[in-house]
């Protein structure tokens, strides 16, 4: 049945994850409002009192996303003490994770709406660029500090290797898709691995598969 809330912030939140959970299992373009409230079990009035559209909901979602998964990241930082190559393989650990479980498609909502509206909504594509930067920062920011603490057996830019390596996570999502195998996630990330300890003569040895 549906219903209003008298929490706004828990009715808020309610019309976020009831889109995040259809957007993944159809995309943001198949989702409607009428589906949105469905799904979140409130009324129509309840929706335009907190968004104008469908767009302003979309919005939210990314940030909500984008939030989502900083938070959960964050506990391969939490020790600033650690070897930043230790930091990083603990995200991909982490990212590995996601693949590995078997009862949840690996999937990305700010990467899948990006795919969708990127030519017709700049708002919505710019939006999704500066939030899948915030990951490629985050890992910028552990590359940089890797250069200064291990040496490196060849110049690069972390930025760069940053972005192909956000690339790679985000193609390696979308390609498990059409194969209905998220093993291939696994294998990519396992391959990032590699090539991270390509980079330096001397990583640390934990951040090694083994």
């Amino acid at each position: 049945m549906l219903k209003k809330s008298r929490n706004p912030i828990l009715t808020q939140q309610r019309l976020i994850e009831a889109t995040v959970k259809l957007v993944l299992a159809q995309g943001f373009s198949a989702t409607t409002i009428d589906q949105i409230c469905a799904e979140a079990a409130l009324t129509k009035g309840s929706f335009f009192h907190h968004f104008k559209n469908k767009e302003a909901i979309g919005l939210a979602v990314i940030e909500w996303w984008s939030q989502m998964g900083t938070d959960l990241y964050a506990v391969a930082w939490a020790d600033v003490d650690a070897d930043p190559l230790d930091q990083l393989y603990a995200m991909i650990a982490i990212m590995e994770g996601f693949a590995s479980n078997p009862d949840q498609s690996c999937v990305c909502a700010i990467g899948m709406i990006a795919q969708e509206l990127a030519g017709s909504h700049p708002e919505m594509r710019d939006r999704c660029g500066a939030e899948l930067g915030v990951w490629t920062q985050n890992v910028t920011r552990l590359l940089t500090a890797a250069k200064e603490r291990h040496s490196p057996r060849q110049q690069f830019e972390p930025e760069e290797v940053a972005w192909f390596l956000n690339s790679l996570w985000q193609g390696s999502m979308l390609v498990a898709k059409t194969q209905q195998n998220q093993s291939l996630i696994l294998h990519n990330l396992r391959q990032a691995r590699t090539y991270i300890n390509s980079l330096f003569f001397n990583p640390n040895p934990n951040s090694t598969l083994d």
